[in-house]
C-alpha cells in the first residue's frame, strides 16, 4: 500500500507554467432501445470522466506482460497495476452478486462492451520558437466540437498535424501504451489526466466535453522571450489495434503521430490534449522540463 501511495506523488516545479486543455469522450455502453420506448446504458462525458476498448489481454498472465514495457516501470505502469487490482475486486463482487442469463424474459441483451481498452500517452517537447503550434492549439480549443466522437477525431487529427509540421523544433519525446480491462479504463484514464493536469499552475484555455472556458482576466498569449520549451501531452483511449513505433527517434515520433492522427472516430473512446506554457509571460525552463517530465528522452 505504501508503494502505491508513493507512485502517485508528483513533484511540481516551484514556478509551474499555466497551460491549456481540451478533449472529451465517453466510457459508457452505447444506448439500446428497450420495449416500451425506454433505453439503458448511454451517457456522455461532460467535464469529469471518460470511456474505451482494445483487443487481446485478459485477466491472466498475458495481460500483465505489457506493463514491463512502460519505460522501466514508471507511473503509467503503476497506474495500470492499480487498474488490475480494481478489476479483481469487481470480478469478485460480480461472482458474488451473480445475475440472470442475458436476454431472459424477452428483454434485449445489453450492447457488447469492448473487452480491453488501449491507453496511449505521448508527450512531445519542442523549442519555444514553435509559436504557431500554440496558436493552432488555441484555435482548436475555440472551435472544436469536443462533445462528439467525430469532433474528437478531428481534434486528434488536427493536433497531430500541427505537431508534424514542426519537426525541426522537436527536442524531446516519450510514448507509453498498454491495454487495460474496460471496467477499469475510465478510472485509469482519469488518473493519467489528473497527473498531467497537476503539472500546470492553472488552465487558462479549456474546451472539454463541449464546455469552453478562457480566463479573460489573465489572458493567454505568447510566452515570455526567456521561455525555452513547449510541451504537448496526448492521452488517447481507443479500440485501435495498430502498433505504435514509439518515440526514440524523430522518424519513430513522426510515424507514431501519423498513426495516432489516423485513428477512426469509431475507435476513439476518449482524448485529452494538455499543453504548457499558455499564459503571457509564462516560462517553461530546462529545469522545469526535467522536473515535471522526467520520462522525456532527447531525440
Amino acid at each position: 500500500m505504501v508503494l502505491v501511495g508513493l507512485s502517485l506523488i508528483h513533484v511540481q516545479p516551484a514556478d509551474a507554467a499555466r497551460g491549456g486543455r481540451m478533449g472529451g469522450g465517453s466510457f459508457r455502453a452505447p444506448s439500446m432501445p428497450r420495449s416500451g420506448g425506454r433505453s439503458y446504458g448511454g451517457g456522455g462525458y461532460r467535464g469529469g470522466g471518460y470511456g474505451g476498448g482494445y483487443r487481446g489481454g485478459g485477466m491472466g498472465f498475458p495481460f500483465l506482460i505489457p506493463i514491463f514495457g512502460f519505460g522501466g516501470g514508471g507511473l503509467f505502469g503503476l497506474l495500470i497495476l492499480m487498474a488490475v487490482a480494481g478489476v479483481l475486486v469487481n470480478a469478485v463482487r460480480g461472482g458474488i452478486s451473480g445475475g440472470g442469463a442475458p436476454g431472459m424474459g424477452g428483454a434485449p441483451a445489453a450492447p457488447a462492451l469492448p473487452r480491453n481498452v488501449n491507453m496511449i500517452q505521448l508527450q512531445v517537447g519542442l523549442l519555444a520558437s514553435a509559436k504557431s503550434l500554440q496558436d493552432d492549439l488555441r484555435r482548436l480549443a475555440s472551435s472544436s466540437d469536443t462533445a462528439s466522437k467525430s469532433g474528437l477525431q478531428r481534434l486528434l487529427q488536427e493536433t497531430t498535424l500541427s505537431l508534424l509540421r514542426q519537426p525541426d523544433l522537436w527536442v524531446y519525446a516519450n510514448s507509453e501504451s498498454g491495454s487495460v480491462p474496460f471496467n477499469s479504463a475510465e478510472a485509469t484514464f482519469n488518473r493519467l489526466s489528473m497527473n498531467e493536469r497537476s503539472k500546470l499552475d492553472a488552465e487558462l484555455t479549456s474546451n472539454v466535453g463541449g464546455e469552453r472556458r478562457a480566463d479573460a482576466n489573465i489572458g493567454s498569449g505568447d510566452a515570455d522571450d526567456t521561455n525555452e520549451f513547449i510541451v504537448v501531452t496526448l492521452l488517447v483511449a481507443s479500440t485501435a489495434a495498430a502498433k505504435l513505433p514509439g518515440s526514440d527517434t524523430g522518424e519513430e515520433l513522426r510515424q507514431t503521430l501519423r498513426i495516432l492522427g489516423s485513428t477512426a472516430s469509431t475507435e476513439l473512446i476518449a482524448l485529452e490534449v494538455i499543453w504548457q506554457p499558455e499564459g503571457r509571460g509564462d516560462v517553461l525552463s530546462a529545469e522545469d522540463l526535467v522536473t515535471a517530465y522526467p520520462n522525456l528522452q532527447h531525440l
